[in-house]
């Protein structure tokens, strides 16, 4: 797996709807993972636009990679502020073959924390319930656990007090192909995980966590903690 960053320049069009539309920034995206001829293959990447510009202010997305994308292929290359940032490989960087039960990290997620009911998916509001859905998401499918605040940094309150920042609340809203409006919530979470099953985490690195991945969700970034 490979993780690319990238700078957009919101003086061109093409990158400010792309910046306002996920599912546009997604059919953009793909482009430099197929030829034009092709349909990009599934499950090929995951990608997210940060809450953080750049120091020249300059929006940031990052993109997680099974292969390296070849960004000439995104014809507007005014779409770019400047040239993608080096690939990194991240089996190597974070070395995933070996890792271990116990080992920290900290992380950030941006999910669409929700629940079904009755056929479909709802957005949960609540503090306390989202924490809840990364928890459970973590202990059930995806190989960690969230450590009980102590050393660690404790942001917004909670009945549990876990280390872990819940921010930026938005409704994602788009408009499909097929002409459908789709509204997905989301999230942003920052913290500290602790791996609990390294074959299942290794999994859930790979393929990302909850729905909306194609709308930018779903990409776990992980910094080792010594």
């Amino acid at each position: 797996m490979f993780l690319h960053r990238i700078h957009l320049n919101p003086r061109c069009g093409h990158a400010r709807r792309d910046l306002a539309d996920a599912y546009q920034m997604h059919s953009t995206l793909c482009r430099a993972f197929s030829e034009s001829n092709q349909k990009c293959p599934p499950c090929e990447f995951l990608w997210r636009l940060e809450p953080e510009t750049d120091g020249d202010g300059f929006p940031r997305v990052l993109v997680q990679s099974r292969s390296i994308p070849d960004w000439e292929r995104i014809a507007d290359m005014e779409w770019f502020a400047r040239d993608p940032d080096p690939s990194i490989d991240l089996a190597q960087k974070l070395q995933l073959d070996t890792l271990q039960i116990g080992q920290r990290f900290r992380f950030r997620l941006r999910a669409n924390p929700c629940i079904e009911r009755q056929g479909r998916r709802q957005g949960l509001l609540r503090a306390e319930e989202q924490e809840t859905w990364i928890s459970r998401k973590g202990l059930n499918q995806c190989g960690f656990s969230l450590p009980e605040a102590g050393s660690w940094i404790v942001a917004r309150p909670s009945s549990r007090r876990v280390s872990l920042q819940i921010t930026q609340e938005q409704m994602i809203r788009v408009k499909q192909r097929s002409g459908n409006d789709l509204t997905v919530f989301s999230v942003l979470y920052d913290g500290v995980l602790i791996v609990s099953d390294p074959s299942a985490f290794r999994q859930a690195f790979a393929a990302g966590i909850g729905h909306g991945k194609a709308l930018g969700l779903g990409l776990l970034s992980l910094v080792p903690l010594t």
